[in-house]
């Protein structure tokens, strides 16, 4: 459903106007957004419009076309031009039962700050996760407390605590599902969204 509300809002403008056109950009997340046109001028149409960073008037038979932004005049470009820079993900790993970052992972941290410093009015979101071992509750307290570590490791870089936020899902999300007790590093974690 996400992958359909930028093409939806766009087709909602547009609506009724057979000969409009509609740009599809990709989701925050990098996937491809989609719009699909239910009715175009009172009459049932099946026309689906999902490539990323095409052009495509509304009608029954969609022919998308890619485009290249960069190869755009600057007065053509309009919204494309003022877009922010796409959400960066960083997942940073744990040593098990701790709130110990690994050592592959504290260069990264440098790295956040650097990509936090770029952007204006940055929103940094850290969400932390563990493995199966242990029980729900407890794994619910250590990934909280996981993503609070990261915070006061971001806060200690000289990064604002106001424009970040921290939560703890415990072991659900498993990035790699393992049945109960069982260790796994992949899902010792901690995701890092910076938009």
């Amino acid at each position: 459903m996400n992958r359909l509300l930028p093409g939806l809002a766009a087709a909602c403008l547009l609506g009724g106007c057979a000969t409009s056109s509609v740009t599809l950009l990709p989701t925050e997340d990098g996937r491809p957004s989609a719009v699909a046109v239910i009715e175009e001028k009172g009459k049932p149409v099946d026309a689906e419009i999902s490539m990323v960073n095409s052009k495509t008037a509304l009608s029954a038979k969609p022919k998308p076309k890619a485009f290249d932004p960069e190869k755009m005049k600057p007065k053509q470009r309009g919204l494309l031009g003022i877009l922010p820079p796409p959400a960066v993900r960083l997942t940073l790993y744990f040593v098990q039962g701790t709130t110990t970052l690994t050592p592959e992972s504290l260069p990264s941290l440098d790295y956040l700050k650097q990509e936090v410093a770029r952007r204006p009015g940055v929103e940094v979101q850290v969400t932390g996760y563990t493995d199966t071992v242990g029980s729900s509750e407890d794994n619910d307290v250590l990934s909280q407390q996981r993503a609070e570590e990261v915070l006061t490791a971001l806060t200690a870089q000289g990064i604002d605590p106001a424009v970040m936020s921290a939560v703890g899902r415990g072991e659900r999300d498993l990035r790699e599902p393992t049945e109960d007790n069982v260790s796994n590093a992949a899902n010792r974690r901690v995701e890092v969204v910076i938009r």
